[in-house]
């Protein structure tokens, strides 16, 4: 996929674990247990403290600019600066009811979009969980700030297991779930890349994908990219500023 050269795919897709010796420790800790189960067995308190021993041990390359300003101390943000970027700009897809959801109904909010998959072994349950810890950090205005979690898995993320996943992380967390037709497209808005890669039998396959989180303000307009790995402390920093600019 072209598309997702914009922002540095060889930095920010998931790789194999055995290449992430930070989430090697959460994957061996969850051997053993059923991957499209292994949430019902674990507390909502320890996947936080997990994430966030686990980001301290990611770190990710230098990403190319996908947006105006590259992040940085050149925009004030630590996350990539994509204000004004052409993509990224419209999500419409059913949640596990149905119901179909879209992007300008969280105006008000500060709204982090993600893209993974249910049964994914370290950086989607990773990056949940330390968004789910920066906003209780944050306070009365974590409630402001909006997690969606896309599913690129919709043939094993039925709506019953994908609602289960995303209430582990917070009520109030949005998970989205589109035919296989609505999955590409969403993801081609996005420039996300997803790609299965076969396991030792047909249901047992991982995806990788692209393993960063879009931002936008409380206008709806798509304003950071944040990679994989960025220190909690600096998201909560950036998420605090986009907040109080509305």
């Amino acid at each position: 996929m072209s598309g997702v050269n914009t922002l540095n795919s060889d930095d920010n897709r998931t790789r194999r674990t055995a290449q992430q010796p930070g989430v090697a420790s959460l994957r061996s800790m969850l051997k053993g247990i059923p991957a499209c189960r292994w949430w019902a067995a674990l507390s909502w308190a320890w996947l936080v403290t997990a994430a966030i021993m686990i980001s301290g041990c990611e770190r990710g390359g230098a990403v190319g600019s996908a947006g105006s300003s590259g992040g940085g101390a050149s925009s004030g943000f630590t996350a990539i600066d994509i204000t004004g970027a052409s993509y990224a700009t419209r999500l419409e897809l059913p949640d596990p009811s149905g119901q179909l959801r879209r992007l300008d109904e969280f105006k008000g909010k500060v709204v982090v979009v993600f893209f993974g998959y249910t049964q994914c072994p370290d950086v989607c349950p990773a990056t949940l969980a330390e968004l789910a810890a920066v906003r209780k950090a944050l306070g009365a205005d974590g409630a402001r700030v909006q997690p969606v979690f896309v599913s690129v898995d919709p043939p094993r993320d039925t709506p019953e297991v994908l609602k289960a996943y995303a209430q582990a992380f917070g009520d109030d967390v949005v998970a989205l779930r589109g035919d296989e037709a609505q999955t590409k497209a969403a993801a081609q808005e996005f420039k996300v890349f997803f790609s299965k890669v076969p396991g030792k039998t047909p249901d047992t396959y991982t995806i990788d994908h692209t393993a960063g989180s879009y931002v936008f303000d409380t206008q709806g307009r798509v304003r950071l990219f944040m990679r994989h790995g960025q220190p909690a402390a600096a998201i909560e920093a950036d998420l605090r500023r986009l907040l109080a600019a509305s």
